[in-house]
């Protein structure tokens, strides 16, 4: 299972996973999601205590994504099979995102 800690300016507000089986699953940290003065990640992500879950990666995290070249460049770089969008994302938006959210690689 790979996952990465989603931070909002800075300050961790979930965890997205990567199941062996395929399912994605974010979720808010507790301490974030009580806090009232702390927005939601992204309009289509609310703030709720249950976990969202898809079969594909959302598409809030696929838009911190780099395209074209800049995708083609990290993938080579990196190492990384074009098609793994999780594992880019993990090594890809953990700093100098578009916006306030970033996610880092956590241990598993």
């Amino acid at each position: 299972m790979a996952k990465g800690g989603v931070y909002i300016n800075g300050l961790l507000a979930g965890t997205l996973e990567k199941e062996a089986d395929g399912i994605y699953r974010f979720r808010y940290e507790d301490d974030y999601f009580y806090d009232n003065s702390r927005p939601s990640i992204s309009l289509t992500l609310p703030k709720t205590i249950q976990a969202y879950e898809s079969t594909d990666l959302f598409p809030f995290f696929y838009g911190l994504l780099a395209e074209g070249v800049n995708k083609d460049i990290q993938c080579r770089l990196l190492k990384i099979d074009e098609e793994d969008d999780f594992t880019r994302l993990l090594k890809t938006a953990g700093e100098d995102t578009i916006g306030a959210v970033t996610v880092k690689e956590l241990a598993a």
